[in-house]
């Protein structure tokens, strides 16, 4: 196997001139890297890893392009371990055997720790997953898994037990826009040589282009810079419409007013939370006539349907998914009607945000207390270790009571008696308050009764 050292492929890539810019513009150091602020800012979890050479397992989820790998080289250069690199798709449980031996001759030879980087960890199965175990375990090696997809699905407990799953955020705009800039300007590795000029709303036109993912903004930039950089420099100017030509894209169209691409969507978000059908229908077209990505409004729309929605009228996420998939089954411009009867239907719902507003109470009191254990009572007890430790003792099967419900605590004990949801009896959540109310009275007679 051919092991990997990102951090010195970094480098080498950065001399190649037929390298893409994405690549070229690879931040090598933390002071050169832009966003992930929660992970990254001053006294943030792995900002002070970093800074006291203490790494920890970790896997990064996150988009494509948001910088996954980008942020695993830069642990390259501020660890004092050696980083080794391998792909899921190209590695097996050999390559991964191999690695080991390494990391133990490391440690034995040199007292050197290994840092090891796995990209698409998800595309490991079982069994390779389960090589890595004993050795994260005893802190043999650091391993930093990158993935889009969900650890909780892809990734088995065993190891996520072992290991921080970080999320990694897309881009901000603001973010994107600082990258392309940095790109267009920088002599050394980026566009800065060619002397191209950009106005400001065509690099938001680029940024926008992107969503959030930073090698598209990259890859789109240089495909745009390449139709000019062999012009008289006086001549190397892009345009708005240069960058549409350039990107095959349909730019969103602006009204005099200087309407743009999140200001009809927010028209559209808000015209639906205020139950204006009309207008909704309106924001709707105006963003399809302007060429707006039909799946991005429906996904809006699927988002809308659980946090201004909610249990008020639970038809509204089906009926928003719906849409959805017939947009995607019958395509334009029969499926534009797919949308607009969603969005009449969630303009006119019931309304409530109390789905929204509770889990954002469940996120908040997370943070502040942390992994709670889970009560004995509602433990699963499959073996008899576990059975021997009181798990699953003293719990109450509801099925076994009149309508299948018994007042008993399910909430850690330090959050006893909290309340998150609190449905606002408007549509069904009516329906959900009355018997969510009942059944607390039972729990308090039964309470006074003990």
């Amino acid at each position: 196997m051919k092991n990997l050292d990102l951090f010195s492929l970094g480098g080498l890539n950065d001399t190649r001139t037929s390298a893409p810019l994405a690549e070229k513009m690879r931040p090598q150091n933390i002071s050169e890297y832009i966003g992930q602020p929660h992970l990254l800012g001053e006294g943030c979890l792995l900002r002070r890893a970093i800074e006291e050479d203490n790494l920890f397992s970790m896997i990064f989820w996150g988009p494509p392009g948001s910088g996954k790998t980008t942020l695993a080289r830069v642990l390259a250069g501020e660890t004092q371990s050696k980083f080794i690199s391998f792909s899921a798709v190209l590695s097996g449980v050999k390559e991964i055997r191999a690695v080991i031996d390494e990391a133990k001759e490391l440690w034995e030879t040199k007292k050197k720790k290994m840092v090891l980087f796995v990209d698409e960890i998800h595309r490991f199965n079982k069994a390779q997953q389960d090589a890595f175990l004993p050795h994260v375990e005893s802190g043999l090696i650091t391993l930093i898994g990158a993935t889009t997809e969900n650890p909780s699905f892809e990734v088995i407990a065993p190891l996520l037990s072992r290991t921080r799953v970080l999320v990694l955020e897309p881009f901000s705009e603001e973010e994107l826009v600082n990258i392309v800039e940095h790109a267009l300007k920088d002599k050394q590795k980026g566009l800065g040589q060619f002397c191209i000029q950009m106005d400001h709303d065509t690099i938001l036109y680029i940024v926008r282009l992107a969503d959030g993912d930073a090698r598209s903004a990259l890859n789109n930039l240089e495909a745009i810079a390449s139709m000019v950089q062999s012009l008289p420099v006086e001549k190397r100017v892009i345009s708005l419409a240069l960058a549409q030509e350039a990107l095959l894209k349909k730019a969103l169209l602006y009204d005099k007013d200087g309407e743009e691409h999140y200001n009809l969507i927010s028209a559209f978000h808000k015209s639906l939370r205020g139950s204006d059908p009309d207008a909704a229908l309106y924001w709707l077209g105006r963003m399809l006539v302007a060429g707006e990505d039909p799946l991005y409004i429906a996904r809006r729309m699927i988002r809308f349907a659980s946090e201004d929605v909610g249990n008020a009228d639970p038809q509204a996420l089906i009926i928003s998914v719906a849409a959805q998939q017939a947009f995607h089954f019958i395509g334009l411009p029969e499926g534009e009607l797919a949308l607009a009867q969603a969005a009449v239907y969630l303009a006119v719902a019931p309304k409530s945000n109390a789905l929204y507003s509770g889990f954002g109470s469940v996120k908040g009191i997370i943070n502040k207390t942390g992994y709670l254990p889970v009560p004995l009572h509602i433990r699963n007890a499959p073996t008899k270790l576990m059975k021997e430790l009181d798990y699953g003792k003293d719990y109450k099967y509801a099925h076994d009571y009149a309508e299948a419900y018994v007042a008993q605590e399910y909430l850690p004990e330090k959050l006893q008696g909290q309340v998150f949801y609190k449905p606002k009896g408007t549509g069904y959540e009516k329906t959900i308050k009355e018997r969510i109310d009942a059944w607390q009275q039972t729990k308090k007679k039964t309470k006074d009764e003990q």
